[in-house]
């Protein structure tokens, strides 16, 4: 499917009109509506689940003190952030018509912190309006001292992954149609599970350890992907892995160096313009999943800067990256 700039050009919601194949969508009209701006911040889901039912592992040496921070001024919208998690959780969004899909979101914060609102509950309301189950992670950051270091938030992520599957009628989903989607570091989190589902990171807590932590497929958002100079974004790489990397810590970190054969279909989004994470992440990653034979789509926009999420691109071309991704998705029998 090619879209064209004049095919993108203004109309309801988003300030976007998607192309015509999108737009016979079922769900595209849902989509838009739930992407417009609120007079006021709607309420948070009150459904949570916790990760780990005896506590995160490895937390002997732990100290800090778990916060979520406001940083908006604004009543019609949250812009919260997350550090010091000590009690991983994911909150859930059930849609009023689900389809069986379900997706995973992992939120950015440069590994210092995870966003809640931007790139975690926005999204999520509006992949809900779709039909899908959501399900926003709030995981440990690698700097507070966690046993296990960098795997923090893997073991986290391949929880979360897990539990989903492991408890999929409870929550009315398709145990073979759980995506995962992350942004910025989040999505460096997500390439990384994508690659490593896998690998042993913890020791099984229950029987839901006993069932696959691999997504079905992939959405990843301006993600970090390589930990080499030039392209890096430091802060993630530092936060991570510490000030002074090794070589083959960077390496190895690096998600262009991780796909294998059994990565899940991967969907891609970055602006050209983005001042943080160049779009050349994106590209390393796009050229090394089809070294690895894994399907992947990457759309480029020219413009978006970094951390977009939903509200940041209103009335600019990259406003239609959810339906892209759900048009992907759908083409691919994730939503049935």
């Amino acid at each position: 499917m090619t879209l064209h700039r004049r095919s993108l050009l203004t109309a309801a919601g988003l300030g976007l009109t998607a192309s015509p194949v999108l737009a016979q969508a079922p769900w595209s009209e849902a989509v838009r509506a739930a992407a417009v701006l609120p007079q006021r911040a709607p309420a948070d889901p009150t459904e949570t689940v916790r990760l780990w039912p005896d506590g995160a592992p490895g937390g002997e040496n732990v100290t800090v003190t778990a916060e979520v921070n406001e940083r908006s001024e604004d009543p019609a919208w949250h812009d919260r952030f997350a550090v010091y998690t000590t009690d991983p959780i994911m909150t859930v969004f059930r849609p009023d018509r689900p389809n069986g899909a379900a997706l995973l979101l992992i939120p950015g914060g440069g590994y210092r912190w995870a966003v809640v609102d931007k790139e975690g509950y926005d999204c999520a309301r509006v992949f809900a309006a779709a039909g899908v189950t959501c399900f926003v992670l709030r995981y440990r950051l690698p700097g507070d001292n966690w046993a296990a270091g960098p795997d923090a938030p893997l073991q986290d992520a391949q929880r979360a992954m897990r539990l989903i599957r492991a408890h999929a009628a409870d929550y009315g989903v398709d145990p073979d149609r759980i995506g995962a989607l992350g942004a910025s570091a989040g999505g460096h989190l997500c390439g990384t599970l994508s690659a490593r589902h896998g690998d042993v990171v913890y020791e099984p807590v229950d029987a839901a350890d006993a069932v696959s932590g691999r997504p079905d497929l992939s959405i990843l958002m301006y993600p970090v992907v390589t930990l080499t100079d030039p392209h890096t974004h430091a802060g993630s790489r530092s936060h991570l892995l510490g000030e002074s990397p090794t070589p083959d810590e960077i390496r190895d970190w690096s998600l262009e160096t991780m796909p294998r054969r059994d990565t899940p279909p991967t969907f891609i989004v970055h602006a050209m313009d983005d001042g943080a994470v160049p779009p050349e992440n994106a590209m390393m990653l796009t050229t090394a999943l089809r070294a690895a034979n894994v399907p992947v789509e990457t759309h480029l926009f020219e413009e978006g800067g970094h951390g977009f999420g939903i509200r940041q691109i209103v009335g600019r071309p990259a406003a239609v990256w959810p339906e892209l991704a759900l048009a992907w998705g759908a083409r691919r029998g994730w939503l049935g």
